[in-house]
């Protein structure tokens, strides 16, 4: 029964969240900062009233430990919201950071001997290595293309390096995020797993950091209170429009992220990697559909090929995860 509850706030608070975001966006390409500062605040706010019990409960973890992992994670987190004001379509935004195996790129680097690796490992890296190549040469294409029909040709060449600095700090963010990942799991071996703990201070921690981008957060702020009013029915009175796409994403990351909490306690990684894969491919289609984001053939080619990619990683196809030398079986695994 937690399961399917788990599963259904995955989908439910997951995919919402990605159109309240969107909403958000389109008429403010740069209020990355402030969505991002409302969610860690929420979130934050939340854990230090039934996590930490209004800070007298002790971390488990040293904190020396969650500040470099919280350095990475705020780093990671605003990046990937600032690109979205470099011409980065909502799309293409999602495809980025639907990619897994980069952290497994990362642990061969990091391996001193050498490892025997299932040849589906290999390949899985390929094909999703291939599908962002083709969705992001097929968006290069729309961005210049789109700015010379506006303009001339050096105004096309400018929206391209205006996107491909997008792009890069996409990139950047992800191989980030996979260091994250590894650095997070070294703790957890070490010291337990303390997912709750760990969404706390993540979440907690950067807030000082927010002081940086805090004429953004400012600016976007009087930006929403001059959006239009929409009346709340329940209350009856009237608040700006904006302001109410910020709430619903924020309640709704809160729901998503509480939803794949409950998954990883109740399932095992194979279910829990299927389903947020799944959410991923769900919340492209609402994109594409919803908002009419451009998608063409070749970019539904290069989607396939990185989900494809992604579950031959996980083994979907055997339902039987192979150990590589020197990893311990997981005793879960299905």
């Amino acid at each position: 029964m937690n399961t399917v509850f788990a599963v259904t706030l995955v989908f439910v608070g997951c995919c919402s969240n990605v159109v309240f975001l969107e909403l958000l966006v389109r008429d403010f390409p740069g209020c990355g900062n402030i969505v991002t500062f409302a969610q860690f605040a929420f979130i934050a706010f939340e854990g230090f009233i039934f996590e930490v019990n209004f800070g007298r409960k002790k971390p488990a973890i040293p904190l020396s430990n969650y500040v470099i992992m919280v350095t990475m994670f705020f780093t990671v987190s605003v990046i990937n919201n600032c690109a979205l004001n470099f011409n980065i379509a909502m799309p293409l935004h999602m495809i980025f950071r639907s990619v897994s195996p980069v952290v497994f790129i990362l642990k061969i680097l990091g391996y001193v001997i050498l490892i025997i690796i299932h040849f589906c490992k290999y390949l899985s890296i390929v094909l999703v290595s291939v599908g962002i190549f083709i969705c992001t040469v097929m968006s290069a294409k729309q961005v210049v293309s789109s700015a010379e029909r506006g303009g001339t040709e050096e105004e096309g060449m400018y929206a391209f390096l205006h996107w491909l600095l997008g792009i890069t700090m996409l990139t950047f963010a992800l191989l980030m995020s996979a260091r994250m990942g590894i650095f997070q799991e070294t703790l957890y071996k070490k010291y337990g797993k303390h997912s709750k703990e760990a969404l706390f201070y993540n979440h907690c921690l950067p807030l000082p950091g927010f002081v940086l981008l805090s004429t953004s957060i400012y600016n976007h702020a009087v930006l929403f209170s001059q959006s239009s009013p929409v009346e709340i029915p329940i209350i009856g009175q009237s608040v700006p429009v904006m302001w109410l796409y910020l709430l619903m994403n924020v309640i709704t990351q809160y729901v998503c992220i509480r939803g794949v909490f409950i998954l990883t306690t109740e399932c095992t990684s194979l279910t829990v990697t299927l389903v947020v894969t799944l959410r991923k491919f769900l919340s492209l289609i609402i994109s594409i559909l919803y908002f009419r984001n451009p998608f063409t053939a070749w970019h539904w080619v290069g989607t396939a090929v990185v989900f494809l990619g992604t579950l031959l990683y996980t083994e979907v196809w055997s339902g039987i995860h192979t150990p590589v030398k020197g990893e311990k079986p997981d005793k879960k695994t299905e």
